[in-house]
């Protein structure tokens, strides 16, 4: 139990410090959240956890694909608020057009051959 509390506190350092650092600095904040961060630590806890390293690649792979999608949200909530949206409505409509990209490319994907 204690391990999964240590990690739970690795994690919620890690978000709770790139919101400390965008509140000073907007670039380095996004620069240590454009980071793959969590999959950095997925993947170090699955090691240390005896997982076979096949599974760690096959992660990594399913990861590569699936980040491809939520690329998307960034530009679209940036020009959102740009015109005035709304933080809400912006973010709202940032991520529903980021799940039905996720649809899109799951199902392009399967035509492809591609296992996730």
């Amino acid at each position: 139990m204690l391990y999964y509390a240590f990690k739970i506190l690795i994690s919620a350092i890690i978000i709770m410090a790139i919101a400390e650092i965008a509140k000073r600095n907007t670039g380095f904040a996004a620069l240590i959240a454009a980071l793959p961060l969590t999959s950095l630590l997925a993947f170090v806890w699955l090691y240390v956890e005896g997982f076979p390293l096949s599974q760690i690649a096959d992660l990594s792979m399913q990861i590569f694909w699936l980040v491809l999608p939520s690329l998307l949200l960034f530009p679209v909530l940036s020009i959102l608020l740009k015109q005035g949206l709304g933080f809400w409505f912006s973010f709202s409509l940032s991520a529903a057009t980021t799940i039905g990209c996720y649809f899109i490319l799951l199902y392009l994907l399967r035509r492809m051959g591609v296992q996730l």
